[in-house]
C-alpha cells in the first residue's frame, strides 16, 4: 500500500468512526431527552389536576420539562449535523455542549465559594415551599421524603414550620404549633406513624425534643450526607460531566476531519466515502499525527 493510499484509508476510516460515534452519542441523548420531556409533561399535567395555588414553589415537573427540551433540541442538532456533515450545525452542537459544561463547572465552583449564600438561598426557598406545604403536592412529597431519608425537620431548623398557616401557633386546630409526622423519630422499621406525634413541639425547647422529633434542619443534614458519601457524589458528578466532555471531543475531532476533507477535495463526499477519487499529495504530518496516523492534523 502506497503512502497516499494509507493516508486516504486513515482519513476515510477515522471519518466513518467519528461519524458513527457522534451519531450514536447524539441519538442516545436525543432519546433520553425525549423521555425526560415526556415524564415532565405527564408530571405537570398531573400536578395541574390537583394544584390549588398559582405561582407556588418551582415544581420538579417544570425542571424536567426544561431539561428535556434542552437535551432534545441540542441532541437533535447533533443528529442532523452528524448525518448531513453540516459544519454550522456541528459547531453549534459543539459550542452548546461546551457552554453547558462550563456553566455547570462555574455553578459548582460558585456554589462552593459562596457556600453561605447558597445555603441561605436554599433555606429561603424551603421556607417558601413550607408556606404552601399542603397546597403543593410536589413539594409536600419531596419534603416528606427528605425529612424521612435524612432524619431532619424543616429547612434551617424545625421551627421553620411556624411559617405554615396550619402549623403556626396562632392557628386553630390540632396542627397548631406542631410539625408534620415525617419529622418524628421512629423506633421500629415500618412503624405506623402517629400523625399527631409533632403536637405542640414548636412551644418546646430543642433539648426537650431530642427523643420526639429530628431537630436538625434538612439543609445541614443534606450537606452532612454529602460529606459522608463523597464517593457517590464524585461518581455522580463524573457521570454528568464526562459524557458532555466526550461529546465535545468527538464533535471537535469530527469537525476537523470534515474541514480537512472540504479543504483538500472541495467537498467531503468526494474524498472520504469514494475510494476511486484522484490521487492527492499527502499533507505534512504534525508530531502527534506521526504517532497516531488517523488523528486530525493540527497546524
Amino acid at each position: 500500500m502506497s503512502n497516499n493510499d494509507e493516508i486516504r484509508y486513515c482519513h476515510r476510516f477515522s471519518y466513518i468512526c467519528l461519524k458513527f460515534l457522534l451519531f450514536s452519542y447524539s441519538i442516545i441523548f436525543w432519546l433520553i431527552g425525549g423521555f425526560i420531556l415526556a415524564i415532565g409533561i405527564y408530571a405537570e399535567v398531573e400536578r395541574q389536576r390537583y394544584k390549588t395555588l398559582e405561582g407556588v414553589f418551582l415544581a420538579p415537573a417544570i425542571i424536567l420539562i426544561l431539561l428535556g427540551i434542552v437535551m432534545f433540541i441540542v441532541s437533535f442538532i447533533g443528529v442532523l449535523a452528524s448525518l448531513r456533515d453540516n459544519l454550522t450545525l456541528l459547531k453549534v452542537f459543539m459550542y452548546t455542549l461546551t457552554v453547558c459544561l462550563i456553566l455547570e463547572l462555574l455553578g459548582g465552583i460558585l456554589a462552593l465559594v459562596f457556600r453561605n449564600q447558597t445555603v441561605e438561598l436554599l433555606n429561603k426557598n424551603i421556607r417558601r415551599g413550607i408556606v404552601n406545604y399542603y397546597d403543593d403536592l410536589d413539594f409536600k412529597n419531596i419534603m416528606d421524603f427528605v425529612q424521612r431519608k435524612f432524619k431532619c425537620c424543616g429547612g434551617q431548623e424545625y421551627k421553620d414550620w411556624s411559617v405554615n398557616m396550619y402549623h403556626n401557633c396562632s392557628a386553630p386546630g390540632p396542627l397548631a404549633c406542631g410539625v408534620p409526622y415525617t419529622c418524628c423519630i421512629t423506633t421500629k422499621p415500618n412503624e405506623v406513624a402517629n400523625t399527631l406525634c409533632g403536637y405542640k413541639v414548636l412551644q418546646k425547647e430543642r433539648l426537650d425534643l431530642i427523643e420526639v422529633i429530628h431537630i436538625r434542619g434538612c439543609t445541614d443534614a443534606f450537606f452532612i450526607w454529602l460529606m459522608d458519601n463523597y464517593k457517590i457524589m464524585a461518581g455522580l458528578l463524573l457521570g454528568i460531566l464526562l459524557p458532555q466532555f466526550f461529546g465535545v471531543i468527538v464533535s471537535w475531532l469530527y469537525i476537523t476531519r470534515v474541514e480537512d476533507a472540504i479543504s483538500e477535495y472541495g467537498h467531503y463526499m468526494d474524498g472520504l466515502l469514494n475510494s476511486n477519487t484522484y490521487e492527492r499529495e499527502a499533507k505534512r504530518q504534525g508530531r502527534v499525527a506521526k504517532w497516531f496516523k488517523c488523528m486530525p492534523e493540527i497546524d
